[in-house]
């Protein structure tokens, strides 16, 4: 048995799903069907039974998986103990905050894995939101979409809503959401200029970086925090980040939510980064990985 095989039998039965299978392994459905038919093939057993909902693993399969799980844990470990033995440190890029949101769990799983490999972190500004992958500053990235993903790999860890930072003593400050529209007369902090544009539309309310009323230009979310306490502009931020007193967060019904991502560059071969994101992806399955927010603007 492959554990190319075993891999896309394990995400097979944990999505239920030939589709969401795919996708989550990132390739077309009809491989991932014969690559399956293949597998029971050579078992000589019936490991799922197909139906027009999905799929459900036979008894043969729920073995399969069992064992399948356990080899591939292996394997993993042995790759990084491998990978270990070749390399000294990984660097991880980071935007603001999102290497502390993907908690201790992802810390303790890569150390039990990988004791031996040193870890860097280079903290990017909004001016990158790649964290350092496009400059080849960074091994493997921790940021938040969206951005140019132009020979960068991505998977996405947890969808957040987004809401607008308010000042506590702003009106629409004790509004339960708000809409962008609510907002047209307000200042925002700005990106500076050259900024990727796709990331730039989407933190300045899915509008072109410029075409808001201004406020100051920001680099971190320290600058843009400061700027709402200080200058009484607004800001984009997901739900659910810790602020200052004196500001809160309202959700915004009609802004999409913005994702937490692993990301690497996509010809970065490194074992060690793919030991990285499959231990990313695989701690944010326990998370859950979207938090929900009411809808409601009308137009």
């Amino acid at each position: 048995m492959e554990l190319r095989l075993l891999r896309y039998f394990v995400a097979l039965v944990e999505e239920r799903h030939f589709g969401r299978a795919a996708a989550r392994l990132h390739m077309t459905q009809p491989p991932l069907s014969r690559a399956i038919r293949q597998l029971e093939a050579d078992l000589g057993v019936v490991l799922l039974l197909r139906s027009a909902v999905g799929v459900e693993p036979t008894p043969a399969g729920d073995v399969l998986y069992a064992e399948a799980r356990t080899l591939l844990e292996r394997a993993e470990r042995a790759r990084g103990r491998v990978a270990a033995a070749g390399a000294v440190a990984l660097t991880v890029g980071m935007l603001a905050d999102s290497a502390a949101e993907v908690g201790t769990r992802v810390v303790e799983a890569f150390r039990e894995r990988h004791p031996g490999v040193s870890i860097r972190f280079r903290e990017a500004d909004f001016t990158d939101p790649t964290a350092g992958l496009r400059t080849g500053l960074a091994d493997v990235a921790l940021t938040r979409t969206p951005f140019d993903d132009t020979g960068i790999g991505s998977r996405v860890l947890r969808s957040d809503p987004t809401g607008v930072v308010l000042r506590a003593d702003d009106p629409l400050a004790r509004r339960d959401t708000l809409c962008l529209a609510d907002l047209a007369d307000r200042p925002w902090p700005q990106l500076p200029e050259g900024v990727d544009p796709v990331w730039g539309a989407f933190w300045n309310g899915a509008t072109p970086v410029g075409g808001r009323l201004a406020g100051p230009v920001v680099r971190t979310v320290n600058e843009c925090v400061q700027a709402v306490l200080w200058n009484g502009s607004v800001g984009v931020a997901p739900l659910g980040h810790a602020l200052p007193v004196g500001l809160v967060c309202v959700p915004l019904a009609d802004m999409p939510p913005s994702s937490l991502v692993v990301a690497w560059a996509v010809g970065n071969r490194s074992p060690l980064v793919g030991s990285f994101v499959d231990i990313a992806d695989r701690s944010a399955r326990v998370w859950g990985g979207v938090r929900s927010a009411s809808r409601g603007c009308a137009g």
